[in-house]
C-alpha cells in the first residue's frame, strides 16, 4: 500500500500526540490519480490544522510560515501570492473547506478569481471586487520533494464608514425635548460625533438629546461617522425651533407736516409673525394715498408720505403667529407736542425738557 502523509505534531497535556492524514492507493491505482489525491489530502490536513483546537500547538516549520493577514478595502481587487520552487509537483488553494483551484484547474465557480500565475516560483490567485464574505483563511498547498506544504493567509476585509439611517430634520415647539440618532456601518467598527456649529460643540455616540431646547440652539447638526478605512461619511440634520413673537424695536419718532415719516415694528418669531396696526381708538390702519403698509420677513414699515395734522397720534403694532401674540405702542408726534397714550403719557422731547429744567429748579429751592 503506498501512502502520502502530512503530520501534525504538537503537545496537549504534556502527553506528545501525532495525528497522520493518509491515503491508501488500490492496487493498479495510476501515479497521476495518486498525485492529485495526495493534493487534495494536503488541503484536507491543512483545514485541520486551520480548525485543530486552540490546546493544541501546531509547529509551523513543518508547514511552512505563520498565517500572515492582507487587508483589503471592499469593492478593490486583491493577488495572494504562493511562493513555490521548481520541485513543486502538485498545487492547490483553498478558502475554508471550498477548493478554488488544483494546479491551472479552476474549482470555483465564482467568476470574480481567477489564477494570475502558475509557473515554477509562484502560484497565486486574484480576487475582484473584494466583498465581505470573501473574509477568512485562505491556504496554498502543495507537494515539494515528496513532501506536502502549506502556506496560509488571512484576507480582512474592510468596509468604509457609511451612515445608513439618520433623523429627519425636526421643528418643535420652544422648551421640548429633542432626540436625534445617527445609525452607521463599517470594518471596523466605525465612530460616531455629532456636532453642533453654532456653539462648536461636539458629542460622542449614536444619539444626540436637547432637553428643553431653547430658540437660539435652532440650527443645523452634523453627524460625521468615520473609521479610517476612507474619508469620513457626514449629513446633517436641520432642529427648527417654533416661539411666540417678541417685538424688539419699537421708537417714538417726530414729524413734519408735509414731510416724510416712518413708523418702525420689529419681531421675532417661528413661524414668522405676520403684522396688523391700529390707531388709538382701535380703528385697524389701512393703507391709502398717503399711508402705506409695507411687510417684510421680520418688521412692518407704516410709511406716511405726506405728514398731515391727522397722521399724528398712537400707532399699535400686532405680531402674531400660531403659537402667540405681541404688541407695543408708539407715537408720530410733532416735536413740541403732548399726547395721551392711555397708560400713563408720552411725552415729546420739548416737554422731556421742561421737566428737567422745573426739576433742577426744586432742588435748589
Amino acid at each position: 500500500m503506498g501512502e502520502h502523509g502530512a503530520r501534525v505534531r504538537g503537545d496537549e497535556g504534556g502527553t506528545k500526540s501525532l495525528f497522520k492524514c493518509s491515503e491508501a492507493r488500490e492496487p493498479g491505482g495510476t501515479a497521476e490519480r495518486g498525485g492529485l489525491s495526495a493534493i487534495l489530502i494536503t488541503a484536507l490536513c491543512s483545514l485541520l490544522i486551520l480548525s485543530s483546537p486552540a490546546g493544541l500547538g501546531v509547529r509551523a516549520a513543518e508547514f511552512g510560515h505563520l498565517p500572515d493577514n492582507i487587508t483589503v478595502s471592499e469593492g478593490e481587487s486583491v493577488i495572494l501570492r504562493c511562493k513555490i520552487d521548481n520541485e513543486v509537483t502538485h498545487k492547490a488553494w483553498l478558502n475554508r473547506s471550498n477548493i478554488l483551484f488544483t494546479g491551472t484547474d479552476k474549482w470555483t465557480l465564482d467568476p470574480r478569481v481567477s489564477l494570475v500565475n502558475s509557473n515554477d516560483s509562484d502560484f497565486s490567485i486574484q480576487i475582484e471586487r473584494v466583498a465581505v464574505a470573501d473574509e477568512g483563511p485562505y491556504t496554498c498547498s502543495f507537494q515539494a520533494r515528496n513532501q506536502p506544504r502549506t502556506a496560509h493567509v488571512y484576507l480582512i476585509v474592510q468596509v468604509p464608514a457609511r451612515i445608513v439611517n439618520i433623523s429627519a430634520d425636526v421643528t418643535v415647539n420652544e422648551g421640548s425635548n429633542v432626540n436625534l440618532f445617527c445609525l452607521a456601518v463599517g470594518r471596523p467598527e466605525p465612530t460616531v460625533t455629532w456636532k453642533d456649529f453654532k456653539f462648536d460643540l461636539q458629542s460622542e455616540g449614536e444619539f444626540l438629546d436637547i432637553t428643553e431646547i431653547k430658540r437660539h440652539q435652532a440650527e443645523d447638526f452634523e453627524c460625521i461617522t468615520h473609521n479610517g478605512v476612507a474619508a469620513p461619511d457626514s449629513r446633517r440634520v436641520r432642529v427648527t425651533v417654533n416661539y411666540p413673537p417678541t417685538i424688539t424695536d419699537v421708537k417714538n419718532m417726530p414729524a413734519q407736516l408735509g414731510k416724510v415719516a416712518i413708523l418702525r415694528c420689529e419681531a421675532m418669531a417661528v413661524p414668522t409673525a405676520s403684522f396688523e396696526w391700529y390707531r388709538d381708538d382701535r380703528r385697524r390702519v389701512e393703507s391709502d394715498s398717503t399711508l402705506q403698509i409695507k411687510n417684510e420677513r421680520t418688521r412692518s414699515l407704516l410709511l406716511f408720505n405726506n405728514v398731515t395734522e391727522k397722521h399724528f397720534g398712537n400707532y399699535t403694532c400686532f405680531a402674531s403667529n400660531s403659537l402667540g401674540t405681541a404688541n407695543a405702542s408708539m407715537l408720530l408726534f410733532r416735536p413740541g407736542a403732548v399726547y395721551s397714550r392711555g397708560v400713563g403719557a408720552a411725552v415729546s422731547a420739548g416737554l422731556g425738557v421742561w421737566l428737567c429744567l422745573l426739576l433742577s429748579l426744586l432742588m435748589k429751592i
